[in-house]
């Protein structure tokens, strides 16, 4: 299946986090979207895997993915191997999507940052005509290098060179991130943990970053990109004919 727009992200959950709401305003456009989650966050302090498996469709039906997919690499434990990157280049040579999201070049998190640098070397790589994968068939991939790769904001800021609006979608981000009811906006803590994202601050937080980014684009909510290995090329001005902004 080929797809226009993939995301990579270390954990299930970051994409629904921090661009969520784009994920759904691509699908509300019409664009084929998916996920991939290189480890199933077993090592969190709340949940099972079993769980953050269960809360990652439920998330994905919500947004309207085409595929999500979890290659079980090891929590805390994100490096860029080739063992690891091969993984990686298999789905985006299945998939061949014409955009890559990953995750923040450097985070509060150790596992965004190493995440990130795992998946930036599994796309180029991908582009590697010598670097060997094979489909479920057992036949030989073609290689595959997306055009474009933008790194989505995590918890800690950058500057932006783009962000995108999801006034419309910010429900819909926000119903996707509560699919994840052991992770986020938990009442009762019950046998597990209190953690740094599982109290109402944290989940306020969310709206309040996106209130802000959408107001410096003139919305009501945003979501920030940087572009990688950037300048961001453009054939055309269509792109700013799409959009009026009160500012």
């Amino acid at each position: 299946m080929k797809i226009d727009i993939l995301a990579l992200s270390s954990h299930p959950d970051d994409t629904e986090l921090c661009c969520g709401g784009t994920l759904a305003a691509l699908v509300n456009k019409g664009k084929k979207v998916g996920v991939i989650d290189f480890t199933q966050g077993e090592m969190g302090s709340r949940g099972t895997p079993e769980q953050r498996l269960q809360e990652a469709q439920q998330a994905s039906d919500i947004i309207g993915l085409e595929v999500r997919d979890n290659l079980g690499l090891p929590d805390t434990k994100l490096e860029s191997t080739r063992e690891y990157q091969k993984a990686i280049i298999q789905k985006i040579r299945t998939y061949q999507p014409h955009v890559c999201l990953v995750g923040a070049p450097s985070d509060r998190h150790p596992d965004h940052g190493n995440g990130t640098q795992l998946a930036l070397d599994a796309i180029f790589y991908s582009g590697l005509t010598k670097i060997k994968t094979y489909d479920e068939q057992g036949e030989p991939q073609k290689r595959w290098r997306p055009s474009h790769v933008l790194h989505f904001m995590q918890d800690r800021p950058f500057d932006p060179d783009i962000v995108f609006d999801i006034s419309d979608t910010f429900e819909t981000k926000r119903k996707a991130i509560l699919a994840f009811e052991s992770q986020f906006n938990v009442q009762d803590p019950g046998d597990e943990p209190e953690t740094y994202i599982s109290n109402e601050q944290f989940f306020e937080g969310i709206e309040a970053r996106a209130r802000h980014y959408g107001h410096l684009i003139g919305v009501t909510y945003g979501e920030p990109f940087k572009y990688h290995n950037g300048p961001l090329p453009l054939a055309s001005f269509n792109s700013l004919f799409e959009t009026d902004p009160m500012r």
